[in-house]
């Protein structure tokens, strides 16, 4: 019996098995990481004792936002991804499919604002391709790939997480679903909140972004010195984000929900949105596991860099499944499997 395309967002797990993961093209000695389910990098050997991590995402702009904003939130969502690999985003090639509307000046706008931000996160732009086509439209208008290179002991990915590791998440729940809805929906929030509360709500729209954390978190050692595995709560948020990082490494964990950071700010936003944060899309929010003695080092560094961290569970056998505590009662943990953001947020542009 076939499966569906799903009417938006990613394809199902069995149309990745099925169709996907079993046909990658030319099979290569080089692939230390290919696609796999909750996995946002590749891996290669580049030889010397390098490794060349990669990422490919849409580039999503979005013009409401303004074109600077809108160009930061694009850098940063690729940028991402590549940093979960512990290595430092290094070289990025983009393709630009741009609609035709879109004119000269607001053209150099974003862009001049896109390779600002590719400048101040060390990133070369090494190559791509640029036009304007009929059938184009906002947000997705085109794609990149985003390339880290390092050490071949320096880089982790969400396979690694090992049992009697800690859980730590940085941020908290659902900064990608507020930040947007304060940037997208001023006047709603001010009206239920006051004009002071909507635009410093503005403000968690630049918390999307998890590069500084993954770095800060991997300087304080890798595998067996620290971090094991890191993985961006983007799409179904924290709970799909636990998830992924436990189905990757085939194992279970235990997760106090109380010790997840849901900010004022985005609690608030969430409520008026009527959605959940816990399962709601993420990205800026970073979970890590780490080994329990470079814990607590791990949050001073994060700390010291301003970013807000807590430990919120442990590693445990797979056996034992994903489970989470709320006010002495466990739960099973199971993917959301549909991100409430999108329907809230498309029910409220059908509003106006």
């Amino acid at each position: 019996m076939s499966t569906q395309l799903p009417d938006k967002g990613k394809v199902s797990a069995e149309i990745f098995d099925t169709i996907i993961l079993p046909h990658l093209g030319a099979k290569k000695d080089t692939v230390l990481v290919g696609p796999q389910h909750g996995v946002d990098v590749g891996v290669i050997d580049i030889g010397g004792g390098q490794v060349m991590a990669l990422t490919s995402d849409p580039v999503f702009i979005v013009p409401q936002y303004g074109w600077r904003r809108a160009a930061w939130f694009a850098v940063n969502i690729l940028a991402s991804d590549a940093a979960t690999s512990g290595l430092a985003p290094t070289y990025m090639a983009v393709d630009l499919n741009l609609p035709l509307s879109i004119t000269r000046d607001e053209f150099e706008e974003m862009w001049l604002a896109f390779t600002e931000e590719c400048e101040r996160l060390g990133i070369a732009i090494i190559s791509g391709h640029t036009g304007r086509y009929a059938g184009c439209g906002y947000p997705m208008v085109g794609g990149a790939t985003v390339m880290s290179v390092g050490s071949e002991t320096k880089y982790v990915t969400p396979k690694g997480a090992r049992v009697g590791d800690r859980v730590i998440i940085t941020k908290g729940a659902a900064i990608e679903a507020a930040g947007l809805f304060a940037v997208t929906f001023p006047a709603k929030v001010a009206a239920a909140y006051g004009e002071d509360f909507a635009e410093k709500a503005q403000d968690i729209f630049y918390q999307m972004s998890v590069v500084e954390d993954c770095l800060v978190a991997a300087s304080a050692g890798v595998r067996d010195g620290g971090v094991t595995a890191m993985h961006d709560a983007t799409e179904c948020g924290v709970w799909g984000g636990l998830f992924e990082v436990a189905q990757a490494s085939n194992v279970g964990m235990t997760i106090d929900k109380e010790s997840i950071i849901v900010q004022d700010a985005v609690r608030k936003i969430c409520r008026l949105f009527d959605i959940d944060p816990y399962s709601s899309i993420s990205e800026g929010t970073l979970v890590i596991t780490c080994r329990p003695r470079k814990v607590k080092e791990v949050l001073e560094r994060l700390g010291e860099a301003g970013i807000a961290a807590t430990v919120v569970g442990e590693v445990t056998p797979a056996e034992k499944g994903i489970t989470y505590a709320e006010r002495g009662t466990t739960h099973v943990l199971e993917h959301p499997r549909v991100d409430p953001f999108w329907t809230a947020f498309d029910r409220e542009i059908g509003a106006g």
